[in-house]
């Protein structure tokens, strides 16, 4: 366990930066371990202390044994085995890591109420309030961690701060399986030396065009004004990079927010995959996310495909639909439009993942009508009420005798394992 002792302010009279107010560090940000590889380690004891890769084609996680000779993901598999030629490889198990995810969220809840989960492998904690029932935050987050190992059996790492960028942060650097606290009178000294990839927002260009300038720590980019820090990474960017630098971030855990987004996506390895293929994978996302969106009672107007390909480049298509809707058919439908106007970009690049996500949702009956008004005369579309009875009784059939009970001819004998959920945003 290592829990940060540092002692530094931004400046020697110890006051804190612009925008800063000393509160007290009361978020956690707890982030399981190699989340997939670790619980195929856990399942599988001859894996342990042994470099795991899960997926083929494409490596969807490593465990820290494999990480060590350079593995990281998404990277090719080949390029994997090529750095650890050693490393076992197994198939993802989507419904074991839902699974582990769950009970994890669990132990979660039962230490606040106020949980925020932003992947299926990390959350926010805040716990400001419990110390005469609970203790410490740093006490909270230790029985956390022990409770995750007893009860789950899987390592996480947790970091403790008085921001959830902060507590993010510290989870990061506190990695593997480790505990950070930055405490409020001490943040800037543990974040100014950090390199500036460290901040949200910085990615591979952002990141060029910092160091090309000679800006390579957050405290360096710190040290620059917002206008010149503007001037390097653009307008927004510099705002948002600017306050983080100074461990401005006014947000709260929140809970109960609405859901933006229902999404799942399928690695597809780096085989060539014909049209057909591909089609069939669609529709087996397209049935599984719109059986969600049933399942919570809602509907929606945009339709997202995502696509990363063979040279990890990732493009996005999205169509608003004229009426909002669960329909099946009607979503796929405006998945295979999407798709088949990124068919030149397919062939050219070759595709290695695809992703379905359904946004802009609203609860079902909340939709507006479309004009004409059909109500005028009292009746509905028989076509549109049979399609959606349909949905609902393969959705009660699919509860009750499971998922692939009944499914689609063309994915009669297709293996569906790794199909990946994305959370809500």
């Amino acid at each position: 366990m290592f829990v940060s002792d540092r002692a530094a302010s931004p400046s020697s009279s110890g006051e804190p930066g612009p925008g800063r107010s000393r509160a007290e560090a009361t978020i956690l940000h707890a982030d399981l371990d190699a989340f997939y590889a670790s619980v195929e380690q856990r399942d599988d004891p001859s894996l342990r202390g042994r470099p795991v890769i899960v997926g083929g084609g494409v490596v969807l996680a490593a465990s820290y044994e494999a990480k060590a000779f350079g593995v990281r993901t998404p990277s090719s598999g080949a390029l994997a085995l090529r750095l650890c030629p050693h490393a076992v490889v197994v198939r993802p198990r989507m419904a074991a890591y839902a699974e582990a995810s769950k009970a994890v969220f669990e132990v979660f809840r039962q230490t606040t109420p106020l949980v925020e989960g932003i992947s299926i492998d990390e959350a926010f904690l805040d716990v400001g309030g419990l110390g005469r029932v609970s203790g410490t935050p740093l006490e909270i987050a230790t029985r956390l961690r022990h409770e995750v190992r007893q009860r789950v059996g899987l390592p996480i790492t947790v970091g403790i701060a008085r921001t959830k960028f902060l507590a993010k942060v510290a989870s990061a650097v506190g990695k593997p399986d480790g505990l950070l606290l930055v405490e409020p009178d001490r943040e800037l000294e543990f974040l100014h030396p950090l390199p500036v990839e460290r901040l949200w927002g910085v990615g591979a260009v952002t990141s060029r065009k910092l160091r090309d300038y000679g800006i390579e720590s957050i405290g360096q980019m710190a040290a620059l004004s917002e206008r010149e820090l503007m001037a390097v990474v653009g307008q927004a960017s510099g705002r948002h990079l600017h306050a983080l630098a100074w461990a401005r971030d006014p947000r709260r855990v929140q809970t109960g927010t609405r859901r933006r987004s229902i999404g799942a996506q399928h690695a597809l390895g780096r085989r060539p995959r014909s049209q057909d293929e591909i089609d069939v994978l669609a529709a087996a996302l397209v049935d599984r996310v719109t059986r969600r969106l049933r399942r919570t009672d809602r509907v929606c107007r945009t339709v997202v495909v995502r696509m990363r390909f063979a040279d990890f480049t990732r493009a996005t298509r999205s169509v608003t639909l004229p009426r909002a809707t669960a329909r099946t058919e009607t979503i796929l439908s405006a998945v295979r439009a999407l798709l088949d106007q990124s068919r030149p970009l397919i062939l050219a690049q070759g595709l290695t993942l695809i992703g379905v996500a359904l946004t802009n949702l609203d609860r079902d009956g909340a939709e507006q009508l479309a004009l004409p008004f059909e109500a005028d005369t009292g009746t509905v579309d028989p076509a549109a009420r049979d399609v959606t009875a349909l949905d609902t009784a393969l959705d009660s059939v699919r509860e009750r005798f499971g998922s692939v009970a009944v499914t689609r001819a063309a994915l009669l004998g297709k293996d569906r394992g790794d199909t990946t959920p994305i959370l809500p945003d």
